[in-house]
């Protein structure tokens, strides 16, 4: 159903596999191949930025669903990543793939949202132990916040424990590393391998 981008069924569906008694884990397991499946279509051009979008929206209304089923061990046990678009910017489509899919690989994600200040970054970080921040940026003039971001972190005394990975259409692997980045992620697909390669790191 993930990988139809069945939308509007999928919630009843889930909710129906649960009343049947199915393990969320097993439920959780089959959205997850699905959404590695849409990733899969996605790299090798079957699918677009389009499909993606709705395979996120689609992996939202399974996961709320099942969401209160799942341990707290379950949803993920991996330390939380804090992902946000940062100040002066607007755009979350990029961010919005990028959380879904990190949910589906076992990631707990804490969304900060749109236009993001520096502050409530570093907050976020304090308040959930995040060893990973990821930022998006798709325009030109907000990347300066890249670095305004990495020196607050730097400030709060949390940069040597955090790792900051940004994305978006203005940025490539040498201007991210040069605002102060320690990784880039070409797409969400590509970000979340190496947003799990920083934490093993």
């Amino acid at each position: 159903m993930l990988v139809d981008l069945d939308i509007d069924t999928i919630a009843e569906a889930t909710q129906l596999e649960i009343d049947a008694g199915t393990d969320p884990q097993t439920i959780m397991k089959a959205l997850t191949d699905g959404m590695n499946e849409v990733g899969s279509r996605y790299e090798e051009g079957e699918y677009f930025l389009t499909e993606l979008v709705l395979a996120g929206e689609t992996m939202k209304e399974a996961f709320a669903v099942l969401k209160p089923h799942l341990s707290a061990e379950e949803k993920g046990g991996k330390k939380p990543v804090v992902i946000a678009t940062v100040k002066g910017d607007n755009h979350d489509i990029g961010k919005n793939i990028l959380g879904t899919m990190l949910m589906s690989a076992g990631f707990e994600v804490v969304d900060l949202g749109i236009d993001v200040s520096k502050e409530d970054i570093v907050e976020s970080v304090k308040k959930h132990g995040a060893k990973v921040v990821a930022l998006s940026c798709l325009l030109t003039m907000t990347i300066k916040e890249i670095t305004l971001v990495n020196d607050a972190l730097k400030d709060a005394g949390l940069r040597d424990t955090v790792k900051l990975i940004v994305g978006g259409a203005p940025l490539n692997m040498q201007l991210a590393k040069e605002l102060g980045a320690d990784d880039y992620g070409a797409d969400a697909i590509d970000g979340v391998k190496r947003i799990g390669a920083l934490l093993e790191g």
